[in-house]
C-alpha cells in the first residue's frame, strides 16, 4: 500500500488534472477561435478602409507571392492594397501598402510589429518614416530611397523589404 500512496497515486492524480485542464483549454480554444478570426478580419478590413476611405469595397485577388499574405483590389478601381511582412529586429513587421492605379504608393500602414520599445517602434511613432513612402513609384526600393530612422536601421530595412514584396506582387497582378 505504501507504493500506491508514494508513487502511483500522485501520478494518477496529476494525469487526471492534466486531462481536465487540456480538455478545458481545447474547449476554450474551440469556442473563441471563430470570434478571434472575425475580429482579425474586421481589423484588416478597417485597415484597408483607412488606406482607401473612398473604396466601395474590396475583392481579394488570386495569387501566391513571396512575403505577401493578401492582395485586395478596390471594387471601384481606385487602388490595390497588398499585405506583406518581413522579419525585423525582434519581430515580424506586417505592412499594408496601398497602390494607386497609376503605379505609385498611396500610403503604407504598419499593422503589426513587436520591435524594441522606443527604438524599433519609431517606425510607427515617427510619421515622417511612413510618409516617406508616399508617392514613390512601384519599383524596387533601396533603403536610401526612404527617410530611415536613426537607431532603428533593422526595423527600417525590414519595412522596406516588406514594401518591396508588395511592389513585386503589385507588378505581377497589374
Amino acid at each position: 500500500m505504501s507504493n500506491w500512496n508514494k508513487v502511483f497515486k500522485p501520478i494518477v492524480v496529476l494525469s487526471i488534472i492534466c486531462i481536465v485542464v487540456t480538455g478545458a483549454l481545447a474547449f476554450t480554444n474551440e469556442a473563441t477561435a471563430p470570434i478571434i478570426e472575425a475580429a482579425t478580419l474586421a481589423a484588416q478590413e478597417q485597415a484597408r478602409t483607412e488606406l482607401f476611405p473612398d473604396a466601395t469595397g474590396f475583392t481579394r485577388a488570386d495569387g501566391e507571392f513571396e512575403g505577401v499574405s493578401d492582395v485586395y483590389v478596390t471594387d471601384n478601381n481606385i487602388g490595390t492594397v497588398v499585405t506583406c511582412a518581413a522579419k525585423g529586429y525582434s519581430s515580424t513587421i506586417t505592412v499594408m501598402v496601398a497602390f494607386t492605379p497609376d503605379g505609385t504608393i498611396e500610403r503604407i500602414n504598419i499593422t503589426e510589429q513587436g520591435e524594441t520599445a522606443g527604438v524599433g517602434t519609431k517606425i510607427i511613432s515617427e510619421e515622417s518614416f511612413q510618409q516617406s513612402f508616399e508617392g514613390l513609384e512601384a519599383t524596387a526600393l533601396e533603403l536610401s530611397d526612404i527617410d530611415t530612422i536613426t537607431g532603428a536601421t533593422i526595423s527600417s530595412k525590414a519595412t522596406v523589404s516588406a514594401v518591396n514584396y508588395a511592389i513585386a506582387a503589385y507588378a505581377a497582378i497589374s
